[in-house]
């Protein structure tokens, strides 16, 4: 059994500033790094690290091949990933010194997915395998409505929110994991319980994850509802702590593990990497969660 990670490669310019950047300021940096990222790339790398077999599949442009290098060496199987002409995709992030962060994103060549590549990715999943998705790439209309009727699980992560997630074929979602302000989009609630309620009413047969940032996450699904609490940190950098959750609770959920002991773990993942800069470099290893 593998999980095939059909998502996006970024590569992050993240500026350390005393606060987020207003409308018509400029301000200074105190320091400015470059790293690997991508919703997509951070999810493998947390999967790999977490035990899982993981495939990424995506783009990238000239120049880049390090991605695959840093895949690679994480575990990851990079077979999948393709190079195109159109420059790899970017992000720009300020981080404050309570850890708190705001990214622009340009998605480059995760944005230039073809109906081929769907097609050939597609086919190497068997029945037994997972597809993770997020929203850094284009053609997830296409993916999702090509999965119709297959047996394999299907977890989408609908990030960044953006207005056609609403139109989006989500009942061939197996499992949903969004965060509050996600979970408010897609619902226009606010109150947790009730973002859940209304999912579950429109999607009955979903499984879904809330998660809600240093307070810990939900599960639910029709028949139960799981609570676990976050873990009490010194936040340094909270970019790649959601993407280390996903990837530790799908890893663990897809061998077997229970719903509460996955969630467990991925928050206690999630918490270390909030402690440590940068997005990739700062997701742990499966040792020292269990530590």
């Amino acid at each position: 059994m593998k999980i095939i990670n059909f998502g996006s490669l970024n590569i992050d310019h993240v500026y350390q500033v005393e606060h987020f950047v207003q409308p018509g300021e400029t301000i200074a940096s105190s320091d400015y790094q470059i790293h690997s990222g991508g919703k997509g790339l951070n999810q493998s790398i947390a999967l790999a690290r977490a035990g899982a077999n993981v495939c990424h599949a995506g783009k990238i442009g000239p120049g880049s091949e390090h991605l695959l290098t840093i895949l690679s060496e994480a575990g990851v199987d990079t077979t999948l990933i393709t190079k195109g002409e159109v420059p790899t995709g970017h992000a720009i992030i300020q981080v404050t010194p309570d850890g708190e962060n705001s990214i622009i994103v340009e998605g480059g060549a995760n944005r230039t997915i073809s109906s081929s590549d769907v097609d050939r990715v597609l086919s190497t999943i068997s029945d037994n395998d997972w597809l993770l998705l997020q929203n850094e790439i284009n053609a997830i209309s296409l993916i999702l409505e090509a999965t119709r009727n297959r047996p394999y699980s299907v977890v989408f992560n609908p990030a960044p929110m953006t207005p056609d997630i609403q139109h989006l074929p989500l009942e061939l979602v197996d499992i949903l994991i969004i965060n509050e302000v996600e979970g408010a989009n897609l619902t226009n609630e606010h109150q947790p319980s009730v973002i859940l309620d209304s999912l579950l009413k429109k999607y009955p047969a979903m499984q879904i994850v809330l998660t809600l940032g240093k307070l810990g996450a939900i599960y639910a699904d029709k028949n139960q509802r799981i609570d676990q609490e976050g873990f009490k940190v010194e936040a340094v950098d909270t970019t790649a702590a959601g993407d280390t959750f996903i990837g530790f609770f799908i890893a663990l959920l897809s061998s077997g593990a229970q719903v509460d002991e996955a969630l467990r773990i991925a928050c206690r993942a999630s918490s270390i990497c909030a402690t440590r800069p940068g997005a990739a470099d700062s997701i742990p290893f499966f040792d020292e969660v269990y530590e």
